[in-house]
């Protein structure tokens, strides 16, 4: 966490000496120090103790100093003069999607423009138009960007909601006085956002847990305290309601609190039907309580399976239990590699051999090493002598490195014209070919569902990534036809990826859905750039059990003969 804390400070420094239009190499130069933090593979407190982080790539004694400070303090002193000396209003517009540090300058020197809100008035009148490289066009995208920034502001990406809630939860396991504790709401069925965190617990001294809870050093402020109910605003700014319920109440107050709010009336609506009422406290026959201790006895009282957390939405679930019908859902262990990695070759932070290695720690069978395909330039991306380079690397490794098979793959653009970023006389010789979208976005729905499909029908073609281009909080989805291009991955054999990168998780459990139904295979990556991120799997996987999928629906749970079958088509 110290890591992802340095390299959020590194950035947001960048981005300042770019307002100020600062040496464009110490703008740089922090860029990649964040970068290089954030995908340390070892403890970054650990080395400032040792006085090692010099030994990172570009940290030199400054920015060593300064991750000592950010260590100690959560900032530095350099970080908070810049802050002072600029606009507050400046610095929150540097974080509207798509807006530059220099359009921001631009905005500010020559129409004195210093607040998002008077930016969002600007662009609505459309005063902007009058800046040079500023057109309607733009005025749109910024007012989308703005749109986007408050939406994000509203909810709080999955993985970030995880990490606050088990941060908590870790901390209140050390009290004795706490008998059980489960986290509840949005974040127990995994949505890819919340809004807030539900935690319940069962103990027999509810105010002194009350009393440890508003104190803890994850709190920015206390909300309310009560005995029995408190809730907090954690200092990433996420609101934390923590309840005591009772010991024989707490599979009812679970699956309450858990909801959704539909499938909790479809619920009520099957007892009233069976002459029963349920509510958090428990499933009660007249006023005699019957059941309430645990889901599965509520579950197993209705005469239907267990409905995962994950599927609890009113989709379907509740009939499909009562008739023993529910999927056997996928999980973590049946997962036996991962396709979407990045090496240095690109712009990935580890060797090859590192990502083998750090596979094997997983148990994976094999790995997908994809790096960028040469038109993406941002990205590092290979051209094709470096291709040659890279397959003649794994055939060596794939000797060395035994019980994990690499697979030499590659993330190949799909051009806005449809075509594919290699020749087929290179898409050949790769092991597993993803195909992805990374550059025209503001393509009219037909033109982006005819690269996509076009990309379909090349017979080299494995899988498609991220298929909608969404980045939470960043970018909106582009418009696409799904049922066209479901078709055409049925029809060529391709699988559609679940991108499990935070920002991502792309596509979503709905369109994971519609590909089951549509009989799509579905592909897991975890757009690993550093080795730390292989754990994003975890991340996917719920969105697979969201979306009804088994280990059968999936491409990683085969084993790596049958895979590598799968991929020759």
């Amino acid at each position: 966490m110290k890591s992802k804390e340095v390299a959020r400070v590194f950035r947001q420094i960048a981005k300042i000496l770019e307002l100020k239009g600062d040496n464009p190499f110490r703008v740089r130069a922090y860029e990649r120090a964040a970068q290089n933090v954030e995908g340390l593979g070892e403890d970054l407190e650990k080395l400032a103790h040792q006085d090692s982080l010099k030994t990172i790539q570009g940290i030199g004694e400054d920015l060593a100093a300064k991750i000592k400070e950010i260590i100690a303090t959560g900032t530095c002193k350099h970080y908070q003069e810049l802050r002072k000396a600029m606009p507050q209003g400046l610095i929150e517009m540097l974080e509207i999607p798509g807006l530059g540090p220099k359009t921001v300058k631009a905005i500010y020197e020559k129409l004195n423009i210093d607040t998002i809100d008077k930016l969002e008035r600007a662009a609505k009148s459309g005063k902007l138009c009058i800046l040079e490289g500023i057109r309607e066009k733009t005025e749109e995208n910024i007012l989308r960007g703005i749109n986007i920034l408050k939406e994000g502001q509203k909810r709080t990406l999955l993985y970030s909601a995880l990490g606050v809630a088990y941060d908590f939860i870790n901390q209140l396991k050390k009290y004795k006085g706490i008998e059980k504790i489960e986290v509840a709401g949005s974040l127990r069925r995994r949505k890819e956002t919340v809004r807030d965190i539900d935690i319940l617990i069962v103990s027999k001294k509810p105010s002194i847990v009350m009393d440890k809870f508003v104190n803890l050093p994850g709190v920015k402020d206390v909300l309310a305290k009560g005995e029995t109910k408190s809730s907090i605003l954690s200092k990433e700014n996420i609101q934390v309601d923590l309840r005591v319920v009772e010991k024989d109440s707490f599979g009812s107050a679970e699956m309450y609190f858990t909801g959704s709010k539909e499938f909790n009336i479809k619920l009520r609506h099957l007892a009233i039907k069976k002459g029963l009422k349920i509510n958090e406290y428990g499933v009660f026959k007249a006023d005699k309580k019957i059941a309430g201790k645990s889901e599965e006895d509520i579950f197993s009282l209705m005469k239907m399976e267990y409905v995962p957390p994950e599927l609890r939405e009113d989709r379907g679930e509740i009939e499909a239990a009562l008739k023993n019908n529910l999927p056997k859902l996928v999980n973590l262990s049946d997962i036996k590699g991962d396709f979407h990695v990045h090496s240095r070759y690109s712009d990935g932070l580890a060797t090859i051999e590192s990502l083998a290695k750090e596979a094997k720690k997983y148990k994976y069978q094999f790995i997908g090493i994809c790096d960028h395909s040469r038109s993406l330039r941002v990205a590092n991306g290979l051209s094709i002598k470096e291709v040659h380079k890279k397959r003649e690397e794994i055939n060596k490794l794939d000797k060395k490195i035994k019980n994990v098979k690499i697979l030499c793959g590659t993330e190949v653009d799909i051009l806005s014209n449809g075509s594919l970023d290699y020749p087929n006389s290179v898409l050949k010789e790769m092991d597993v070919v993803i195909a992805a979208i990374h550059t025209g976005f503001k393509q009219s729905k037909k033109q982006l569902t005819k690269r996509i499909i076009s990309a379909c029908k090349n017979k080299h073609v494995n899988i498609i990534a991220h298929l909608t281009g969404r980045l939470w909080g960043i970018r909106e989805a582009y418009d696409i036809d799904l049922d066209e291009i479901l078709k055409a991955a049925r029809d060529h054999n391709v699988a559609l990826e679940i991108n499990c990168y935070p920002e991502r998780l792309d596509i979503n459990d709905l369109g994971c859905l519609k590909a089951k139904k549509a009989g799509v295979k579905l592909a897991l990556g975890t757009d690993s750039h550093m080795l730390d991120q292989f754990g994003f799997m975890d991340l996917g996987i719920n969105v697979a059990r969201r979306g009804w999928l088994s280990k059968d629906n999936i491409i990683n749970c085969m084993d790596k003969g049958r895979l590598i079958k799968w991929l020759k088509k």
